[in-house]
């Protein structure tokens, strides 16, 4: 491997993280990762890259850029710590910027957040309608495989009505701070939505907090579906756009979309060649 390679940090290693790697030129990026314990990860194999499971702070110092991809807590709790350090952090889990303080903390600088679109796109014609003012109104209905959507915090007639679901059926409306607190994993896309529409004219912080006001979510659990439906529309005085795509699953974990780590590559690439 070149020793002029860019150094890349891997917060987390797993579905999402082992795909990534597969995405890269074996000399394209020197590849290490922090994980909670990396005996499990030695196990099933490591993929040429570099485990640690302690010294954050000097792993941090030693690269030159960090990706998130660990979830949603793990990107509130180490993020931070990767934007004060001055480093540039590729954001996977973009649901952490639904919390106000996370929200704060990792738009504070002096590092730079490179939120990745997951598994929509479309970021260059939302972006354009909100900076000029014509994105008034903006929706992302997601589909998904119903079992896929049961979470720990369910009692048992609600995982119920998942588990044994034959229709399609709505089982979440609302704003996408609420969506994401009970679905961390499910609806990372809809606070990448309220970022690509937050605009101009105001700190990134203050765009986004009201961004995540006018975008409205709809999560709709599928008995037996096998790939993720996003259908996103926006609307304003330059008319309506609509864009739908279906995500087939990741190849480790069917829960995860596979199109979310190759957007991660990409968002990667780019905040490299900005460095």
């Amino acid at each position: 491997m070149s020793a002029s390679a860019p150094r890349v940090l891997l917060l987390g290693f797993g579905a999402i993280g082992r795909q990534l790697v597969t995405l890269f030129d074996p000399s394209e990026f020197e590849v290490s990762a922090f994980v909670r314990d990396a005996a499990p990860h030695h196990e099933r194999g490591t993929l040429g890259v570099s485990l640690y499971d302690d010294n954050l702070a000097e792993l941090i110092d030693a690269h030159d850029i960090v990706v998130e991809c660990a979830g949603v807590p793990a990107a509130k709790e180490h993020g931070p710590a990767v934007i004060a350090s001055g480093k540039g952090l590729v954001l996977t889990s973009v649901g952490a910027l639904a919390d106000p303080d996370a929200r704060r903390a990792l738009l504070a600088g002096p590092g730079k957040v490179h939120v990745t679109s997951g598994a929509i796109g479309g970021f260059d014609l939302w972006a354009a309608l909100a900076e000029s003012n014509a994105a008034d109104t903006v929706k992302i209905r997601t589909t998904k495989n119903a079992e896929a959507l049961i979470q720990d915090w369910m009692n048992d007639d609600e995982r119920a009505e998942l588990e044994n679901a034959t229709e399609p059926f709505v089982l979440f409306s609302g704003r996408p701070a609420d969506a994401i607190a009970k679905f961390p994993g499910n609806v990372n896309v809809s606070i990448a939505l309220a970022w690509a529409t937050r605009g101009r004219g105001a700190s990134d912080d203050e765009l986004l907090e009201r961004s995540l006001e006018r975008v409205t979510v709809e999560l709709v659990a599928s008995p037996k579906l096998v790939d993720t439906r996003h259908d996103i529309e926006v609307s304003g005085s330059a008319g309506t756009f609509s864009l739908v795509s279906e995500s087939g699953p990741n190849p480790v974990n069917p829960k995860t979309s596979a199109i979310t780590a190759l957007s991660v590559a990409h968002t990667l690439r780019h905040a490299l060649a900005s460095l």
